[in-house]
């Protein structure tokens, strides 16, 4: 029996054998004995004395850039005391930092692409404040993009057009999100979003339906600190409202704010759930939570059984 601790030899040869990149070769007479599928080390070479960090893969290609991202940079270095621009000189500094400024310059050619750079700018930060996903940044910019090669720009403001994009790209996808919360993180006001928006949807004839109330469900259960069982009520009743055509012409917000004030009632929480809560959770006023719940009792849906 062999020595496990021994060490491995060539089956050939008896030869020492040593691991290089990938394989196992033997020092004498180069028989590989084992591979690796996978090589664990870099794909360059340096022969320099210094470690070198070389990236050969740079940013994905994105939408949200009116260059698709393929433009260089010229960077300012990750690490102060390693990186070249430390070793500078003060003269050979401030080159770099025209040098810097030019590129930046020449990488806007025309108007077109220097609104391009605002609105992708505008749509990148409002996506990043309402938490939505890369995905509707990229539609976003698309139908930015689209919107200026139609030229629909001419008398309307960019940042109604950023903010507009957003939203019509939440309705196509079927996510909640209301003007009103759109406007309060944009640079645009309602009416601006609005003109924007309906420029958007004449024109290039948007997808866009009617929003389903229970998308706002699970928003407006977390505003008001309500449980599992009183949202899975509150959907029963979204429901029960749109089989019976009651929807229609009314704001699926404050629809899915009063089913769930109605719900939180009937699992005896209604003193901790005031219509003015629910109002201000669904963004409207307590009127329509009163109208909507008058129509859930109309309907006259099952009560929920009490616990």
């Amino acid at each position: 029996m062999a020595d496990p601790d021994s060490t491995p030899t060539c089956p050939e040869c008896n030869g020492v054998l040593r691991t290089r990149d990938a394989e196992i070769v033997c020092e004498q007479c180069g028989l590989v004995v084992d591979e690796d599928a996978i090589d664990h080390g870099p794909e360059w070479r340096s022969f320099d004395d210094e470690e070198i960090d070389r990236r050969r893969t740079g940013a994905p290609l994105t939408r949200s850039r009116h260059d698709r991202g393929l433009s260089t940079e010229i960077g300012y270095g990750s690490n102060a005391s390693s990186s070249y621009n430390a070793r500078l000189t003060g003269r050979k500094r401030r080159q770099i930092a025209r040098l810097r400024r030019e590129h930046n310059r020449a990488r806007i050619s025309s108007k077109a692409e220097r609104n391009q750079v605002y609105g992708f700018a505008e749509i990148r930060r409002v996506n990043a404040l309402l938490s939505l996903p890369d995905c509707i940044r990229e539609q976003a910019c698309a139908l930015f993009e689209s919107a200026q090669s139609a030229d629909l720009f001419q008398g309307r403001s960019l940042e109604g057009f950023a903010a507009a994009t957003i939203y019509a790209t939440c309705r196509t996808r079927s996510i909640a999100r209301t003007v009103d919360e759109i406007v309060d993180v944009a640079r645009a006001d309602g009416s601006e979003l609005r003109a924007a928006y309906d420029a958007l949807n004449r024109e290039l004839g948007l997808p866009t339906g009617p929003i389903d109330p229970t998308e706002y469900l699970p928003r407006y259960a977390t505003k008001l600190e309500l449980d599992t069982d009183v949202e899975k009520r509150a959907r029963e009743y979204a429901t029960a409202m749109i089989e019976a055509g009651r929807v229609g012409g009314r704001n699926p917000s404050g629809v899915a704010a009063a089913c769930l004030y109605k719900a939180a009632g009937d699992r005896e929480e209604w003193p901790s759930v005031t219509q003015a809560d629910a109002a201000d959770a669904g963004d409207v006023a307590p009127v329509t939570i009163r109208s909507t719940v008058d129509v859930l009792r109309d309907i006259g849906h099952r009560e929920l059984p009490a616990d």
